[in-house]
């Protein structure tokens, strides 16, 4: 039986990773959340998606209990970015100092350290219908209806490409190490799964539409076959083993993150997440920016005056600035970087190329670049 609406400080619209963390998140500070969470389709193909993460996330996830075991989470040990005409940028971690350059992590294991988690809750109740609170928090998703609902625009930009992601086995241990190749065919970046040891990849295969539903479509053996060469056999002979899923990729941001519900002036909103913000997948941030964004909002409602509602204005305007001035240089390194390697003229071929061989050579300049991609 649901509860009364009024007894809840927040409501969040959105139970995936972002919105569970966000409900474990308030809980902690004493706060009454209710989460709404829709029964997942009968017929929803598994996940095969990965996410890398950096070290703030895992601290975040970690002292939430949540943080996955060792085989679903595979720490990196060095990462290798290969241009399309010799350029190449490598990161290790033992330059950096740290015992990791990240993890990559298995998603339905860390909804499912959620899951558990939120269950065991008492100040978080799970109900199949939005309620009345006096603050709303958006973490639907780039598909988010209630952020339309509300009259947020969200400012679109396509990418003249599509995400293709599945699993495959790999002849050759991954070795902790994640690959990324830019090259005509697009950006394939093949990332670590199933601990030290392992021999699964997950991939992203950032391509034209009609490539990667080509190649969505495609036998099995074309398909590694294909992946083998993009690769430049890396990894040996590869075998899939999941599903093949695509979607459409894009930059965006919503033009306001907070504001006040249309109908109801005593209540507010917040967008997080994939609702407020999407970037390329290629430096793998976008779980990053999500999870730093709900961080960045428990912390602002916890500290707020006793006498300040969680649907406060003021509070939310200040989460709003914080967000925004985090998102900008991340949102346009991606879309930078998206436009110089999507571009065939050999001006820009060669110049890309020299200068990935100029940062790889850059010393300072990439070791700045390392911890503010690991979070540090």
């Amino acid at each position: 039986m649901q509860a009364m609406a009024q007894s809840f400080d927040v409501c969040i619209r959105g139970a995936g990773i972002v919105g569970r963390t966000l409900a474990l998140l308030l809980a902690r500070e004493r706060l009454r959340v209710a989460l709404v969470a829709t029964p997942p389709a009968p017929d929803a193909a598994r996940d095969v998606r990965a996410y890398a993460l950096n070290t703030s996330s895992r601290q975040l996830l970690a002292s939430l209990r949540v943080w996955p075991d060792p085989v679903h989470a595979t720490a990196l040990r060095h990462m290798e970015v290969f241009g399309d005409e010799g350029g190449s940028v490598h990161f290790d971690a033992g330059a950096q100092s740290v015992d990791a350059l990240g993890w990559i992590v298995d998603v339905p294991a860390l909804e499912n350290r959620l899951v558990e988690a939120v269950r065991y809750q008492p100040l978080v109740e799970v109900v199949e219908r939005p309620v009345d609170a006096p603050l709303t928090a958006i973490c639907e998703g780039r598909a988010s209806s209630t952020r339309s609902e509300f009259g947020v625009e969200f400012d679109v930009t396509p990418y003249p490409q599509h995400a293709l992601a599945t699993r495959l086995v790999c002849e050759k241990p991954h070795g902790q190490v994640a690959r990324q190749w830019f090259s005509a065919d697009g950006i394939l970046a093949l990332l670590p799964l199933d601990g030290p040891e392992g021999h699964t990849v997950a991939v992203v295969w950032s391509t034209a539409p009609e490539a990667a539903q080509q190649w969505k479509d495609a036998a099995p053996t074309d398909f590694t076959t294909r992946l083998q060469e993009l690769s430049q056999h890396a990894l040996g002979t590869l075998e899939l083993q999941g599903p093949r899923l695509t979607w459409p990729l894009q930059q965006a941001v919503a033009r306001r993150w907070s504001g006040v519900q249309p109908g109801n002036p005593a209540a507010s909103w917040v967008l997080a997440g994939d609702a407020a913000h999407n970037v390329h997948p290629l430096a793998g941030q976008g779980l990053n920016l999500g999870l730093a964004d709900v961080q960045a909002l428990a912390r602002i409602l916890q500290e707020r005056d006793a006498w300040r509602s969680t649907g406060d204005s003021k509070l939310l305007r200040r989460y709003e600035r914080e967000r925004k001035a985090g998102l900008a240089p991340m949102g346009l390194a991606m879309d930078g970087l998206q436009q110089l390697f999507s571009r065939p003229e050999a001006p820009l071929q060669a110049l890309r190329n020299w200068g990935m061989q100029a940062f790889e050579r850059s010393g300072p300049l990439k070791d700045w670049m390392a911890r503010q991609a690991m979070g540090l």
